[in-house]
């Protein structure tokens, strides 16, 4: 059970991601601006990761699965149900009318929400499991070792051949 310090941070970050904001600082964007998206593919995808504060959007390939088959797909289908109760109840249209005002909806809305289910997503992750930069202790992030002197293929001891296997009779 979240402390209340737990339900605060938890409520910034969902507030940080229907704003479509980094859920660490708040501050910058994680898809580009309306402006540069010129395709589908710009729409549906975030940016590698905050410039401000540096933190990855996407830790692995398939990290958005379960953001658009759970979070985008449950909501269209949780739209699609409440719009299909309320016509059927309510004015008892014939079944073309009712199945293309049910699909038509959920359409739209799926293309409309599916960055802020990438973001929801983001929060989310961040919040139960925050991916914060090692600070080096294990050999992350730590900077590359220098290179030998001899030149940048000679290793510093000298890599044994394999004996041959003998021959079977």
């Amino acid at each position: 059970m979240p402390t209340v310090t737990g339900w605060k941070k938890a409520l910034r970050y969902l507030g940080r991601s229907l704003l479509l904001r980094c859920p660490v600082c708040g501050k910058s964007p994680i898809f580009p601006s309306l402006r540069s998206t010129r395709t589908l593919h710009d729409w549906f995808t975030p940016l590698d990761g905050c410039p401000r504060c540096g933190y990855p959007y996407e830790r692995e390939p398939g990290y958005f699965l379960v953001s658009v088959w759970i979070i985008n797909y449950g909501a269209g289908s949780v739209l699609g149900i409440v719009i299909y109760l309320i016509r059927e109840l309510f004015y008892h249209p014939p079944i073309g009318q009712l199945i293309l005002s049910v699909i038509v909806p959920i359409f739209f809305f799926n293309l409309l929400f599916v960055r802020h289910s990438k973001a929801l997503f983001i929060a989310l992750d961040h919040y139960y499991d925050p991916h914060e930069k090692d600070p080096g202790e294990d050999g992350g992030n730590l900077p590359m070792p220098e290179r030998p002197k001899d030149g940048p293929a000679s290793p510093d001891k000298t890599i044994p051949k394999p004996k041959p296997e003998p021959a079977l009779r």
